[in-house]
């Protein structure tokens, strides 16, 4: 019987020929094309992308940062993160923590990165750089703006900040400025948001008549609200369930400010020195921070003069800790 021919691949001998030099300049084999295309082809899958869906990852990944260094990281991860982290999708979606830069650590890029969080409308960067700007770079203008967007937007410790300012009359003008009843409904609205300083500084004002008609069973009420609601956060905290605030992240920043500045103003326990800056003293409250803004801007303790306070709440909280032991009409 006649054999069935062999049927010729398409290539022939060549196809063999070029497979034995591929490594000499010829075709490579179809195996390694594959991979290197393969590769190709992977890389090129992540940059088409769509921008959408790349936005919605790092806004997720902003959203759960623990820490300005957590944005960072997930910036430098690739080259297209590192140009779309600084969207305003992403940057508006950064929680309190995110946002809240270390005294030690600040700088020019500290300060661009808290700006460009401001301009894409996240409230903690304008409360946050509001408070810096207000008390430690002198720059009440724009601070005082930022605070008034954060509070437009419904922030709870911005509404108490502007409070503290129409209290003390610290907006650029003197003890005329003071404004007791704009004060009183600012801490109203922020209390009611269930920040805890502004129902303690509430029930301290309707307690003594200040800013609105007295009550006094009304403020007990208020103050007793406040303390339990303080006590229950301390209780989470405990329990690492709770985040930190951001009256608590600012004050922080300004008391480690005033602690790294060589011209911090001293407290009124340290006595005062000549000069302008010497003059203005920081609120007694060991956890506050604050500065006058021009002297005797602060309340003092009618008892001995010795500390001086931006508000009722730091006052009573400062006698319970510190101050009924260091008063000398007290002791």
């Amino acid at each position: 019987m006649r054999r069935p021919a062999r049927r010729r691949s398409s290539l022939g001998g060549c196809a063999c020929a070029g497979g034995a030099k591929g490594g000499r300049g010829g075709r490579a084999p179809p195996a390694k094309r594959g991979m290197v295309v393969g590769q190709r082809v992977g890389v090129d899958a992540f940059e088409r992308l769509p921008h959408d869906l790349v936005l919605a990852v790092l806004a997720g990944l902003a959203a759960s940062a623990a820490c300005p260094a957590d944005l960072a990281a997930a910036a430098l991860a690739c080259r297209r993160f590192r140009e779309l982290a600084a969207h305003p999708a992403v940057l508006s979606r950064a929680p309190a923590a995110a946002v809240a830069v270390r005294a030690a650590r600040w700088s020019e890029a500290a300060h661009r990165f808290l700006r460009r969080c401001a301009a894409a409308g996240n409230l903690h960067a304008c409360y946050f750089l509001g408070m810096v700007r207000f008390y430690c770079l002198g720059a009440r203008a724009t601070g005082a703006a930022l605070l008034a967007r954060a509070a437009a937007g419904g922030h709870a410790a911005a509404l108490y900040a502007l409070a503290v300012v129409e209290f003390n009359g610290s907006s650029g003008g003197g003890k005329a400025d003071k404004d007791p009843s704009a004060g009183v409904a600012l801490c109203a609205r922020a209390a009611w948001l269930g920040h805890v300083p502004a129902l303690r500084e509430l029930g301290h004002c309707l307690q003594d008549g200040y800013g609105a008609r007295r009550d006094a069973a009304a403020g007990r009420r208020l103050l007793l609200h406040a303390a339990a609601r303080e006590l229950l956060s301390r209780h989470y905290r405990r329990r690492g369930d709770g985040a930190e605030d951001d009256n608590d992240a600012a004050s922080r920043f300004m008391m480690e400010w005033w602690a790294l500045n060589r011209k911090a103003p001293p407290t009124a326990r340290d006595g005062g020195g000549e000069g302008d800056d010497t003059d203005l003293r920081l609120c007694s409250h060991a956890r506050c921070g604050r500065r006058e803004t021009r002297r005797h801007e602060f309340r003092r303790c009618s008892a001995c003069g010795s500390a001086s306070y931006c508000s009722r709440a730091c006052q009573a909280l400062d006698w319970k800790r510190a101050h009924r032991g260091q008063c000398a009409a007290a002791r």
